[in-house]
């Protein structure tokens, strides 16, 4: 029987996603014994409960969980000095790709630091929408998409229900820290006027040390998109323990049953924050847990629940790839999956009218996530055959093309998200990375269902049609600048990785490109 929680979400006060290096907070450098390096003192000291010391100790926990038991926790009274990198296929290998989201800078060497960036107690620092440039209000990036006339009129989502499957918290002693969606969400709408959000939290993959109302940072991002999308939709809440997805041979069918339970709920699931955290190259998988995971996906398509998956935030490589090779990621690399790459949105300021759009790739520069560098993921796949939907389309061979569609992923100017920072105070960051275009998108797909007055399903073979149709540059703005080129840093030395250049029409780095919803909603609902 499931256990369920629900909420309207009237109560309470007041990057990216776990993988994205805009919602991150901290630098932390915490690979130690079991990764091949040893803990040392450097003669500094990290007071326990400093942030230093929470993003040790949430890595260190996180590493545990994923595979690593003996890995130790960081010595309070000493900073953590470390080297090495472990091997790609070992335990501790595959448990850094699941947590490597969480130190954020590093090159291998040094000790962790963090800045003093707590404020006071019931301040509010809204510190990327007064950025240059700034983060974008969900108002903002609605004139942007074209969203906005929707809503205008009646078009907001009410009577559809997405899925968010998300990593179950179990109490808020981690970094960042996990906090009551509730109240996050109370602020949120307070905050940006919107109409108070729905929640319902099924906690049957949970586990039972889970606590169904707290929330990490990457399901309040989740969350706060699809509910600036599509206002009065529903949103349903399936907490996974992190341990059940913390291996492929783990997560296939635990993804199989997260799906199954999704069918149950809801017209449209969003494969984001699980998807970014845990999700691997294609490589990484057998073909026995693709076929698990294939067959859910079939089972989703039939009773008519479209299934959205971010396509990866590691350019042109699988996320978590120690090859360099170019890879495409799972479940985005299915047929039967709406992928979403990412772009970097140039809207005007003061109204949030669009100007222009290129390629999401943090490149040129440092690798922003204490791994590969961040673009937006995309390529094609070496698993599944090229479906009907896509022949015919330039840049297409024999094999199945990622992404289909992209949406804002830059950490910089992405969607002002309200967070809840230690000390009570809440800060507005941009949300970023594909584990934010995906959520983007399930919130259009539930315009959509309401618009046609049922569930659109399976609705890549539509996406397809209006795009090779005379509307194409009327519903989607075509992307045509930038790439995904990304750069390999688990390897001795960095190594580059020439990925795909975006142009006219569709490409392997943001598919046919990012909605004007008022033109596509219509012609999908038809």
């Amino acid at each position: 029987m499931a256990e369920e929680a629900s909420m309207n979400d009237k109560t309470g006060g007041g990057p990216g996603p776990r993988r994205t290096a805009a919602l991150a907070v901290v630098a932390v450098v915490a690979l130690l014994t079991a990764c091949g390096a040893s803990p040392s003192s450097s003669g500094g000291s990290t007071v326990t409960g400093s942030a230093a010391y929470r993003a040790e100790l949430a890595f260190a926990q996180c590493m545990q969980t994923h595979g690593v038991p003996d890995f130790p926790d960081p010595n309070p009274s000493g900073n953590t000095s470390i080297s090495g990198q472990p091997p790609a296929n070992s335990p501790a290998g595959r448990a850094y790709a699941a947590c490597k989201q969480l130190p954020v800078g590093g090159t291998g060497t040094g000790s962790a630091t963090a800045p003093a960036t707590a404020s006071p107690p019931g301040a509010v620092a809204t510190d990327c929408l007064a950025a240059q440039p700034a983060c974008y209000t969900p108002q903002q990036l609605r004139v942007a998409y074209s969203i906005q006339p929707l809503l205008d009129r009646g078009i907001d989502g009410r009577g559809v229900t997405v899925a968010l499957p998300e990593q179950a918290e179990t109490g808020p002693a981690q970094f960042p820290a996990a906090t009551d969606i509730r109240q996050d969400m109370a602020d949120f709408d307070k905050r940006f006027g919107l109409p108070p959000v729905q929640i319902q939290v099924n906690t049957t993959l949970a586990g039972s040390s889970a606590s169904p109302w707290l929330a990490s940072e990457e399901e309040l991002v989740d969350t706060e998109i699809v509910h600036a999308v599509a206002p009065d939709a529903s949103i349903r809440e399936i907490l996974v323990a992190p341990a059940a997805v913390s291996t492929p041979a783990k997560f296939a069918p635990t993804f199989a049953a997260y799906v199954r339970i999704a069918v149950g709920y809801a017209a449209v699931m969003s494969q984001s924050g699980i998807g970014q955290d845990f999700n691997l190259s294609e490589d990484s998988w057998t073909s026995a847990e693709v076929a698990t995971m294939n067959a859910a996906l079939e089972y989703a398509a039939a009773r008519h629940v479209t299934v959205i998956s971010a396509s990866g935030d590691e350019g042109v490589l699988g996320n978590g790839s120690s090859k360099a090779v170019k890879d495409v990621i799972l479940p985005a690399s299915d047929p039967l999956v709406l992928a979403v790459g990412g772009t970097s949105l140039t809207a005007n300021p003061a109204t949030g009218a669009y100007l222009s759009e290129t390629a999401w790739n943090t490149l040129p520069g440092l690798p922003s996530s204490g791994g590969n560098s961040d673009g937006s993921g995309g390529g094609l796949s070496h698993l599944f055959a090229r479906p009907a939907y896509q022949d015919g389309v330039p840049g297409i061979g024999a094999t199945r093309g990622v992404p289909d569609v992209a949406g804002d992923a830059s950490g910089i100017t992405g969607m002002a998200v309200a967070l809840n920072t230690t000390g009570g105070s809440y800060v507005l960051k941009g949300a970023g990375g594909t584990s934010a275009s995906a959520p983007f998108w399930a919130g259009l797909i539930a315009l959509a269902d309401q618009e046609a007055g049922h569930p659109l399903g399976f609705v890549n073979p539509a996406i397809y049609q209006i795009a090779r149709g005379p509307l194409y540059h009327k519903a989607f703005h075509d992307v045509t600048t930038g790439n995904n080129t990304t750069v390999l840093t688990v390897t001795s030395s960095p190594v580059t990785i020439t990925g795909y250049q975006a142009g006219p029409g569709w490409d392997p780095v943001t598919g046919w490109g990012t909605p004007d919803a008022q033109v596509l909603i219509p012609l999908l609902a038809r």
